[in-house]
């Protein structure tokens, strides 16, 4: 690991007027820097599945009688065992584990089941894959089973109703759906890729990048594989064991920088919510906020030394240095 070299100088920024020009008629500035590696946070960074997650935070709100937005508010950005701990605090320790798994599995089912119904429209009943029962206490297979094992077949589709029809069709296969299965079913919360993301993974050398997500395995793993991003060799999840805490603590970020072989402090952090920021800073990196899920004013203040409206702002190029090879980042914020 490189410990001795000097921390990531940010160079001065320098104002392009006229270069780049928002709608809101904001001068954007160009910088550039140099980092011998990149890690990246997951959801809300390089995958959006917003709406499946705060589906099923609404559905956990639900379950515990509590406001859905008040219960995502308070979620974004963490680990589900953290999240999970403070809103069901009757939840045993033993009990943790399985009731991160289910919760990840039914974002999973948020996001997969509206593709779900379309390919189950043509056939006189749905093919179902056997698992727990839903939470409705129905005996017999679940829908929700089949959103983990399909890590690969997620594609986009145009909204239709469908609710009424898969009821219909579920009908003849078992005695009823849980409700929440059923609405799930009738809107589309696809993952889907961020603007960006794909151009600048392409740039980075294989080795040089990782993931550090709040997220743990099965989640994280899914919603890269939908949208076909290869979960890098270093994939820092909630469920790993060597972290003693997740963000807004840096330990995440600086476990992925150690896996590298690098330290936190020479690498850069891609961050979207104000917790994975705050951790990004207290690693040391330089820290790049996306406007992917919270408005600009809502990160901003968050101590992040840059912030972009999406990846598209972002460019990456190896260079040749006394160093050794490192990573030159473009910045147009």
């Amino acid at each position: 690991m490189q410990t001795t070299q000097p921390i990531i100088a940010v160079s001065a920024p320098t104002p392009t007027v006229g270069a780049k020009e928002s709608i809101h008629s904001r001068i954007y500035r160009t910088s550039t820097f140099l980092a011998d590696a990149a890690l990246f946070d997951m959801d809300g960074t390089l995958t959006d599945s917003i709406a499946a997650v705060e589906a099923a935070w609404s559905k956990v709100a639900q379950e515990i009688g509590e406001d859905p937005a008040f219960v995502i508010a308070a979620t974004h950005g963490k680990r589900a065992i953290d999240n999970l701990t403070h809103f069901k605090p009757h939840l045993l320790a033993h009990e943790l584990d399985a009731a991160v798994d289910e919760f990840e599995s039914s974002i999973l089912f948020y996001a997969d089941a509206h593709s779900h119904a379309r390919a189950a429209r043509g056939s006189s009943t749905p093919s179902l894959t056997s698992g727990s029962s839903s939470s409705s206490g129905s005996e017999g297979p679940s829908l929700m089973a089949s959103a983990a094992v399909s890590s690969e077949q997620l594609v986009s589709e145009p909204m239709v109703e469908l609710a009424e029809e898969l009821a219909q069709a579920l009908s003849a296969e078992r005695d009823g759906a849980a409700e929440w299965e059923l609405e799930a079913a009738s809107v589309d919360r696809a993952v889907r890729i961020l603007p960006g993301v794909k151009a600048l993974i392409e740039a980075i050398p294989k080795g040089r990048y990782a993931v550090a997500t709040s997220g743990a395995k099965t989640y994280a793993h899914g919603c890269m594989s939908r949208v076909g991003i290869t979960p890098p060799d270093v994939t820092i999840t909630a469920d790993d064991r060597r972290l003693k805490a997740g963000k807004p603590a840096p330990d995440p970020f600086l476990l992925a920088a150690e896996c590298l072989g690098y330290t936190a402090s020479r690498c850069v952090v891609f961050e979207d919510s104000p917790s994975g920021i705050k951790a990004g800073v207290a690693s040391g990196a330089i820290v790049i906020a996306v406007c992917t899920s919270h408005a600009r004013e809502q990160i901003e203040e968050c101590g992040a030394h840059f912030v972009v409206d999406t990846l598209e702002d972002v460019g990456c190029e190896v260079v040749e240095t006394d160093e050794g090879s490192r990573l030159m980042f473009t910045v147009d914020y």
